[in-house]
């Protein structure tokens, strides 16, 4: 009987196109890894690379990887660490040989690989960008074959971490379990701090200034420690660890093209100082369609921002609203839509807190319509509108904007292919069985607390919370720290509550998602966000405070949990 393999140290140096420059250096140096992933998608950073091949059909992938690996190549040979990106978005294969240029430049004797087949935009004529989210089996592909440096386009985030996990302990596709538990790890991993304290509701528990990025020690059967190299900033606990888990996923199952993993079948405990193990983790065959993003041009949109100070804020919204809507009734935008927020109060001491803002957001298919009718409108009222009449800054000329769409094709209408250095191609085949999505009955929920003393406080003073996007819908885990904060939040945070705290989903579908395990919530809130982040049809596009937004709402909490 074979001894087990060894644990494979995969860790990630970027959870977004833009992120800590230096984090691939720091994840290098800071300790041993067989792996280095970086992140660098989401939904608006395909709409952006597609505005950038419209002028240069050369680009379309993460210019920012190639510059670090200008400093970092090396080191990686140097000490064996495979990197593996999605860093080359739209265009994998001018990313790889871009890469291999450069090594060339440097000397440094890399094989370097890429995984194709996710561009359906011809399919889908009108869109700017098309990609169906891949799995990880062609990073698996690429890795056996003895690629050093493996660039995607669009795959799933946790794909990054599948990929060399199937290629380091030699899993199949009908490894579910253990697959299962690689797409775990792999999304705590893919927005790198965020599992270290970054971004976390209660951030007063460790000094987060400047968090280290994550780890996990993934196992032959799938269970994993995530950690971080000693001497990093941040923390890692179990809280950090159940926020990112919740973090834009659903319900109980967290489908893929790899597999379907249980998210209510996940145990967390702590492992030693910031050392907290995954295990438990269950996964079913995956479903018979992929996932595919479009991105489309909707339109030009600009905005105006009002400063109305002091006295009589409602009135002098009602007079310049009035102006500008008679201003623009020539051409009329498409869309018009007014915000009042008010920042202002009473007696204030300084002019800013004794302000309130009016912002005026316009969309339309035509630039000029929101351009240059806009500015025009908002600047003649500069002498001839409310008391102390100013503007945040001057709307300009109007800018385009971006919608998202998610539909969904077979597994086989995808061309899957790894693209080996030497120009070999490897077909990589669909999933051999496949299971179509359905709800998890309801779970049992814990007994309620007895009866007892109440007090009138926020909800984050006995629950954390991290929401965010997924298309034009956001989602809100919420979760206990305690058992006993879970047995009266599971009964009284119903969905119902949650329309009437967040009064901005009252008229949507809100769907809650009880997950025990994790004593947690989830919360999707259908339509709130739009058409996507990239239409920016909310003050918060991204859904990235709503959760900060609820946990600041007050309700009858027992005072045993106070």
């Amino acid at each position: 009987m074979s001894a087990p393999a060894a644990p494979l140290r995969i860790g990630n140096a970027s959870g977004f196109y833009g992120d800590r420059f230096d984090a691939v250096r720091e994840m290098l140096t800071g300790g041993e890894l067989d792996v280095l992933t970086g992140d660098y998608l989401a939904e608006l950073t395909m709409l952006i690379l597609g505005r950038d091949r419209l002028k240069d059909p050369a680009a379309g992938y993460a210019r920012t990887f190639l510059r670090q690996l200008e400093d970092c190549l090396g080191l990686a040979h140097e000490r064996g660490v495979r990197i593996v990106t999605n860093a080359g978005g739209l265009n994998p294969a001018g990313l790889a040989d871009a890469v291999r240029q450069l090594a060339d430049r440097l000397g440094i004797p890399v094989r370097v690989a890429h995984v194709e087949g996710d561009d359906l935009t011809a399919e889908h004529p009108g869109s700017l960008a098309a990609h169906a989210y891949l799995g990880g089996f062609g990073i698996t592909a690429c890795l056996r074959e003895g690629a050093d440096v493996v660039v995607t386009g669009r795959v799933t985030d946790a794909a990054l971490v599948t990929g060399p996990a199937a290629a380091h302990f030699g899993w199949g596709p009908t490894d579910h379990d253990r697959l299962a538990g690689a797409v775990v790890a792999g999304h705590v991993l893919e927005c790198g701090t965020q599992a270290t304290g970054g971004n976390y509701a209660f951030f007063r528990d460790g000094d987060v200034r400047r968090p280290g990025f994550p780890l996990a020690e993934l196992h032959e059967d799938g269970s994993c420690v995530i950690t971080k190299h000693d001497g990093t900033g941040g923390f890692v606990d179990v809280g950090t660890i159940t926020a990112q888990l919740l973090y834009e996923t659903g319900g109980a199952r967290y489908a893929g093209p790899d597999v379907t993993a249980r998210l209510d079948t996940v145990r967390l405990g702590p492992d030693g100082p910031d050392r907290v193990r995954i295990e438990g983790v269950r996964g079913e065959a995956p479903p018979p369609t992929l996932k595919v993003g479009l991105n489309k041009l909707g339109g030009f949109r600009n905005e105006v921002v009002f400063v109305l100070t002091g006295l009589d804020v409602e009135d002098k919204a009602a007079l310049v609203r009035e102006q500008m809507t008679d201003a623009l009734a020539k051409s009329p935008p498409a869309q018009v839509r007014w915000e009042l927020a008010r920042t202002d109060r009473s007696d204030a001491d300084t002019e800013e807190t004794a302000s309130a803002l009016l912002r005026l957001v316009v969309r339309d298919p035509d630039q000029q319509t929101v351009g240059r009718a806009l500015s025009g409108a908002a600047i003649e009222l500069a002498l001839a509108s409310y008391p102390g009449f100013h503007v945040v800054a001057p709307p300009g000329k109007g800018a385009p904007y971006g919608v998202f769409e998610a539909v969904h094709v077979p597994q086989a209408a995808v061309a899957h292919a790894a693209v080996l250095d030497d120009g070999r191609r490897i077909p990589v085949p669909c999933a051999p069985d496949t299971r179509v999505l359905d709800e998890v009955p309801d779970p049992v929920l814990p007994d309620p607390l007895p009866p007892g003393p109440t007090r009138r406080a926020p909800l984050g003073r006995v629950a954390g919370a991290r929401s965010g996007d997924k298309g034009g819908n956001a989602n809100v885990g919420v979760w206990a720290r305690t058992d006993d904060a879970w047995r009266w939040l599971a009964h009284e945070l119903t969905a119902d509550r949650f329309r009437q705290l967040m009064p901005e989903s009252a008229p949507l579908t809100v769907v809650r998602h009880v997950l025990p395990n994790l004593r947690a919530l989830n919360f999707v809130v259908e339509g709130i966000l739009g058409e996507g982040v990239a239409s920016q049809a909310r003050f918060d596009p991204q859904a990235k405070a709503l959760g900060e937004w609820l946990r600041s709402r007050h309700l009858d909490i027992p005072e045993s949990l106070l």
